[in-house]
């Protein structure tokens, strides 16, 4: 069996409670992450219009183009191109407020993107991976084998991202000191928090990983290059400020890939090329984010 075949028929143990776990988890750092948006967080977007939008336009538009272009050039296995789509429909990641507060970038922009894209991605995740995957015919016809029910998909997202997004909000608004202190708290463990999730996620398959991790690292490796330069040339094209450019390309280039595996194991079985590829994402984005954070601080 060739690589190609083998990634597209691999189905990954996964149990009932290990999912109900992980839903648990990214609802958690969801909440985590909504601790320290204000209602008036958004009204920031209102003010400062050029930033938001272009945020908006390098993580929901040009990154899923740019993923099919790529996919397009790379031609990986039909499910492997499947995950690379579903990454790049989802929201940004927990952990880029606070990689662009390390890299001294606009953190109201940041926390403000986090949040509206977060709701923006209850509907924008499903639309645009429906979208971006039906434009190839491999993963076009891999979704008709797997037949998604996209309206589920809608109400997975709002319930784990939506719901615990408005709590936490509410929760700042009505109860500050606990979400100062609360927010504390969450935030450095939300790494940790989603270490566990992929370490969970291949406990039963960790033979899987090792023996494909060498190809999965140049497929995770190239995508991920093409969302930070997303961010970045478009910040830079449209002469934002320096720290803008930062919060863009950290915005862009992290993503929410614990949701993403929450998706694949509710809805594609664990299916082996879009598990691998969108858990190794979560840990390579979170290298290369405190790589680029890490410059940039020191060179501010």
């Amino acid at each position: 069996m060739n690589t190609s075949s083998e990634l597209d028929s691999i189905q990954l143990n996964f149990s009932p409670s290990d999912l109900l776990l992980l839903n648990l988890a990214l609802a958690l750092i969801m909440y985590g992450v909504a601790l320290d948006l204000r209602f008036e967080d958004f009204k920031y977007l209102a003010k400062n219009p050029k930033g938001f939008f272009l945020g908006v336009f390098s993580q929901f538009i040009l990154l899923p183009f740019l993923t099919w272009c790529l996919v397009l050039i790379m031609n990986p296995p039909p499910s492997v191109a499947l995950g690379m789509f579903l990454v790049a429909a989802c929201p940004g990641g927990n952990v880029s407020n606070f990689l662009s507060s390390l890299a001294k970038g606009n953190t109201a922009l940041s926390v403000s993107l986090t949040g509206f894209s977060s709701m923006l991605s209850i509907i924008s995740t499903p639309l645009n991976f429906a979208l971006w995957a039906s434009f190839y015919a491999p993963t076009k016809l891999l979704l008709k084998e797997i037949s998604l029910d996209y309206s589920d998909t809608f109400i997975t997202v709002a319930l784990i991202l939506g719901v615990p997004l408005i709590l936490g909000i509410i929760t700042h608004k009505y109860a500050s000191n606990f979400a100062e202190k609360a927010s504390k708290i969450l935030k450095p463990i939300s790494i940790l928090i989603f270490a566990a999730f992929v370490v969970i996620a291949f406990a039963g398959n960790f033979d899987l990983f090792t023996k494909y991790i060498s190809q999965i690292f140049l497929w995770v490796l190239a995508h991920n290059i093409v969302a930070l330069g997303s961010g970045f040339f478009t910040g830079k094209l449209f002469k934002l400020p320096l720290p803008d450019v930062k919060t863009m390309t950290i915005e862009t280039g992290i993503q929410n890939s614990g949701l993403g595996l929450v998706l694949i194991f509710t809805y594609f079985d664990g299916l082996g090329g879009m598990a691998i590829i969108t858990a190794w994402w979560g840990i390579w984005h979170l290298i290369s984010g405190m790589t680029i954070a890490s410059l940039w601080k020191s060179k501010s």
